[in-house]
């Protein structure tokens, strides 16, 4: 036996040792394994790409994006090339062979990982993540293009176009997503075709919600029904509705916001009532001005004043400066994903999520220590350094389980 460090045989492959950086750190060796094997991927016979190594390898493409397949696998090399842990030629898998190995993997471990892994991230003296005790996260939807297959067309669609032939160039995959303000982490997604409305992705996300948490909305998020399912985990709500609803004031306040109700659809006795307080401003000059009408949970004015709620509500804008993260900095300008098929695309998006959520936690970590605000780091900077380090660090064998502290710091 090997002593430990002492690299093992002249027979090395790329599923005996690769360099991933940090996200071996965030991603343990010992945690692919287990999630491996609670999704059945665990392989009958040795191959040059185990399905460990494929999650690995999934990762380092959503790292480097835009970068080729077989440039992927010479990236994890490559490192390991440098101080000598090859004693002999490797042959890179060829595209196809790496394209067998992720559809052998499915999207069912990047999932699995996502729900292990991906959770809120700060603290309680985490600057910026909190209102009175409330963690702050938002909820919205962005869309994704993916490559004009049949399969992904058939399975996606793609929207109208009022050009040419009245459709869009590519399908795309719709996601919905929850994200902790304070931080960007996102700790909640779902996927599915077009057709379906953001909103119809949102009940997928609730079971991650609980007390002590705020969630924010935008009007696309809208309904009675997904209102009363939110609030019942027990979560506080802060949502934008249109200004043409109805709402009667039941008991006006002295900061201008007002206790009202909302029902459902067709309630037109109010049999079942969900009470509200809501909180009215305007924002904008010169004859553009804009009306923002927010509904809340927290009916009691003191907990949170109508000023407070209004300046809290556009962090929710942080949501989307995390979509524009992971879809223009880690993806690329125009980014269209990589997978041919349905179950490779939503194998590709979860392993975007992961691959931000890795460097978001260790961006929480560095600003708490330095006790400054997550806010403060660029994202740019920290995808850069975490790409360098594919190629500049060893990482552990993905054959050897061995224990490990819990990357996820708290």
């Amino acid at each position: 036996m090997p002593r430990p460090g002492q690299v093992k045989s002249s027979c090395e492959r790329l599923s005996d040792r690769i360099a991933l950086g940090v996200l071996t750190q965030e991603f343990p060796p010992g945690l692919l394994d287990e999630v491996v094997a609670e999704c059945g991927r665990v392989e009958q016979r040795s191959r040059l790409l185990p399905a460990r190594v494929v999650v690995y390898f999934v990762l380092a493409m959503c790292l480097c994006s835009g970068q080729g397949y077989e440039e992927v696998a010479r990236l994890l090399a490559q490192g390991l090339e440098r101080v000598r842990r090859w004693e002999k030629p490797w042959h890179v898998p060829t595209t196809a062979a790496i394209g067998r190995a992720r559809r052998r993997l499915g999207p069912e471990p990047l999932k699995a990982l996502f729900a292990r892994v991906c959770r809120p991230v700060a603290l309680q003296d985490t600057a910026g993540a909190w209102y009175r005790g409330w963690r702050l996260v938002a909820v919205d939807g962005t869309v994704f293009d993916v490559p004009d297959t049949g399969a992904n067309s058939a399975f996606f669609g793609r929207p109208g176009s009022g050009r040419g032939q009245q459709r869009s160039a590519y399908p795309q995959v719709r996601v919905a997503a929850l994200v902790e303000c304070g931080t960007h982490a996102v700790f909640a997604a779902a996927t599915g075709p077009l057709s379906l409305h953001e909103q119809q992705l949102v009940p997928g996300l609730l079971g991650r919600l609980g007390p002590g948490m705020l969630l924010m909305a935008d009007r696309g998020i809208t309904g009675f029904e997904l209102w009363k399912a939110a609030s019942g985990t027990g979560a506080d709500l802060l949502w934008r509705v249109r200004k043409n609803i109805v709402l009667p004031v039941l008991e006006a306040f002295e900061d201008g916001s007002y206790l009202s109700e909302i029902v459902a659809t067709g309630d037109r006795d109010r049999r079942d009532p969900a009470r509200i307080r809501v909180i009215e401003y305007t924002l904008g000059r010169g004859g553009n001005d804009t009306v923002y009408r927010l509904i809340t949970t927290i009916c009691d004015p003191d907990q949170a004043p109508a000023d407070d709620l209004a300046g809290l509500y556009h962090q929710r804008w942080e949501i989307e400066n995390t979509l524009d993260e992971i879809k223009t900095h880690q993806g690329g300008r125009q980014l269209v994903l990589r997978s041919q098929y349905p179950d490779g695309v939503e194998q590709e998006i979860y392993g975007f999520l992961l691959v931000h959520h890795a460097l978001r936690d260790v961006m929480h970590h560095t600003a708490h220590q330095a006790d400054i605000d997550p806010d403060r780091l660029s994202f740019t900077r920290a995808l850069r350094i975490a790409r360098r380090q594919v190629t500049s660090q060893a990482a552990l064998s993905p054959l050897t389980t061995r224990p490990s502290p819990d990357p996820h710091r708290p």
